[in-house]
């Protein structure tokens, strides 16, 4: 069960990964850490994922171009506050790229808060660097 698992997962993040890399072509990589406070069963399949899309974007970007940033920091850097509530965060992703409605699901909002912590953080200095 577990293998079928890893195995459609490799495929559905690997290549969507991919096929975005090379759709956008974008310079860096920013995510978000991994953290589980309660449910060990989910975590187990998003640290699949995280790992097939980690493999993806350092194939096609390489290394040095892998940002990672903890929860705290990611609120912090768009609230100010790094013991924000989510709704805050979501506020504030919306806010600073003008959308009309917060973005859904709560992934993407959250990946959008990962990338606008990334845009707007010294990265020579940070010591994000996924290596």
């Amino acid at each position: 069960m577990v293998l079928t698992v890893a195995k459609k997962i490799k495929g559905y993040y690997y290549n969507g990964v991919n096929a975005l890399i090379d759709k956008y072509k974008p310079q860096e990589f920013a995510m978000e850490e991994l953290f589980f406070q309660n449910n060990q069963k989910t975590a187990i399949n998003v640290a699949m994922a995280r790992g097939v899309i980690l493999l993806a974007a350092t194939q096609k970007l390489g290394s040095d171009k892998l940002y990672e940033y903890g929860p705290l920091q990611i609120k912090q850097a768009l609230t100010g506050n790094g013991r924000a509530e989510k709704k805050q965060v979501q506020y504030m992703v919306t806010a600073i790229l003008n959308l009309k409605s917060i973005p859904k699901p709560d992934d993407a909002a959250d990946a959008l808060a990962a990338a606008l912590t990334h845009a707007q953080t010294n990265t020579f200095l940070s010591g994000t660097n996924i290596r």
